[in-house]
């Protein structure tokens, strides 16, 4: 088994998705609820999705973000969630979501 650590919060990347996020949440759908899922299960470990390999994270995030690392949590229907995880002291840890899409999207992202 890998990494088990629990994220002390999930912030969001910037206010879009932030924003997005709080619509989704509004809507009660399935949807929602899987992202609710995500959310819990990140808080419960930073590590629980795909770590994807640092040649491979687009530059778009590198540069828009900070970022030098970057996970998957596969969410139903082939949708992706993406998330940084920083530590910003010793002893936290904050997983960061960068955004969601279904998996066309995600496919264009990572040019598959």
């Amino acid at each position: 088994m890998g990494i088990v650590k629990p994220s002390n919060s999930v912030a969001f990347a910037d206010e879009k998705i932030m924003n997005a996020w709080k619509e989704v949440e509004k809507t009660d759908s399935e949807f929602s609820k899987h992202l609710l899922r995500a959310k819990e299960d990140i808080l419960k470990n930073a590590f629980c999705g795909e770590q994807i390999p640092k040649k491979l994270i687009p530059k778009e995030y590198r540069k828009k973000y900070e970022i030098d690392n970057l996970w998957k949590y596969n969410l139903p229907n082939a949708w992706r969630l993406l998330y940084s995880v920083t530590t910003p002291s010793k002893v936290e840890i904050i997983s960061v979501v960068l955004d969601w899409m279904d998996h066309t999207n995600y496919n264009r992202l990572f040019k598959y």
